[in-house]
């Protein structure tokens, strides 16, 4: 099937074959023609399916025959920064130079440049819920004209903690408008904020393609104490190379401790733990999504289900108490087809420890020192390879089915990550 079978005008068809694309993908055959129609949507699409132009090449078709107005008439909400800017290009590219006005308000961006793209003619809106309710609140721009609303990955948004947030701003938008919404999972919380906001919704759903095996390079790191371990946690974090890292920590006192001496450094630092609420959480893997964090210390309670495919490192700084907890934390990098790296630091003493975490997933953890900050302890080596697997034979436990490139081999139960785009 070709673009020209969608319904699609002329300018936007050449703009489609100009950016190189020859063929729709699934879900654009799906979505374009009912979005043409003025249907609400409801999509179930996994990211890099090619959503963007999905909902973005219907919302500019219909801005171009209506013409000039004065207020916006799309609005795309998006969990992160990094996706509203690529939503925004994409839209820019598909446009082109005569193409609609189009304003990103994201946080961690200088509202006086917001402010100067809210003056004037505009035609679209490309935001995060906070930064958008931000300006509603100060008065800034008047969502009075939206004909159509888009909520991109919402199941993200609501594991973020934006739900009040949607509602909030849902309810300063026209009730005759169009909703389109994209989700991995149109289930639970994503089902009920969807059957609010949508009317007669056409429901879609795109299988899912196998996921690439995560790339992770794991070392081990011996320390010959509390103030060693500092020094190469500072050490490692000091890299160039650490986009963004998570530090685990074996308790909630950890973590404050160490998130606070993080910070005196001069590390853009949060924390997570179980002590705290469900606000505050929010707001830490907020400051984590959208850039504003470059380290997040936290406990176990972040071990599941904690999905950011910007994070480079995992350091665990403690050893983890269940060998299964190993493989939830180094599974937070290595997210979106990218490369991690995942260290561990351990104490002499803890190389009982360290054998257990190979036993269970069947690999051995290459022992790496750093230049300067070699421990001056000798230690023994783990057991690793065939060894490993032997004893988890003698012990008459059957070897765990994981592969040192997957952490969730063999693991049905443990959530996979989803790319950011």
């Amino acid at each position: 099937m070709a673009f020209a079978t969608l319904g699609l005008a002329p300018n936007l068809l050449q703009a489609v074959a100009d950016a190189g694309y020859t063929q729709p993908t699934a879900v654009q055959v799906q979505a374009i023609p009912l979005a043409l129609e003025g249907h609400d949507l409801l999509v179930s699409s996994q990211t890099g399916s090619g959503k963007t132009a999905a909902f973005m090449l219907p919302c500019l078709q219909r801005l171009m025959a209506a013409g000039p107005a004065r207020l916006p008439r799309v609005l795309v909400l998006t969990p992160t920064r990094e996706l509203a800017q690529q939503v925004a290009k994409a839209s820019a590219d598909f446009a082109g130079k005569r193409g609609p006005r189009i304003a990103v308000l994201v946080g961690g961006a200088p509202y006086a440049v917001q402010l100067k793209q809210l003056r004037g003619q505009l035609d679209i809106v490309v935001a995060t819920p906070g930064r958008l309710m931000d300006h509603l609140q100060r008065g800034k721009i008047d969502l009075g004209g939206i004909q159509t609303l888009v909520l991109d990955e919402a199941d993200r948004m609501l594991d973020m903690g934006f739900i009040d947030d949607i509602e909030a701003i849902a309810a300063r938008l026209p009730a005759e408008r169009q909703t389109l919404l994209f989700s991995a999972t149109l289930d639970g919380v994503v089902g009920k904020l969807a059957s609010r906001m949508t009317r007669d919704a056409r429901r879609i759903e795109i299988a899912r393609t196998p996921e690439a095996t995560p790339k992770i390079e794991q070392k081990l790191l011996f320390a010959d104490g509390h103030e060693h371990k500092l020094k190469l946690l500072d050490h490692l974090l000091s890299d160039i190379e650490v986009r963004q890292a998570v530090v685990f920590t074996a308790t909630k006192a950890g973590a404050e401790e160490l998130a606070g001496r993080l910070e005196g450094q001069g590390h853009a630092v949060e924390a997570l733990h179980g002590d705290m609420n469900q606000g505050a959480r929010n707001r830490a893997l907020r400051a984590l999504r959208e850039g504003r964090a470059r380290i997040l210390v936290a406990t176990d309670v972040a071990a599941r289900g904690l999905d950011v495919p910007g994070i480079s490192h995992v350091v665990n700084f403690d050893l983890p108490m269940q060998a299964e907890d190993y493989v939830h934390r180094i599974g937070r990098t290595g997210r979106a087809g990218r490369e991690g790296q995942a260290y561990t630091l351990a104490h002499h003493r803890e190389q009982g420890k360290v054998k257990g975490i190979e036993r269970y997933t069947g690999t051995a953890i290459p022992v790496a020192t750093l230049p300067g900050l070699e421990p001056k302890a000798r230690a023994a080596k783990p057991a690793s390879g065939w060894k490993a697997g032997e004893a988890r034979k003698r012990s008459g436990k059957p070897l765990q089915g994981r592969s040192y490139g997957n952490p969730n081999a063999g693991n049905p139960g443990a959530r996979r990550g989803r790319p950011s785009w």
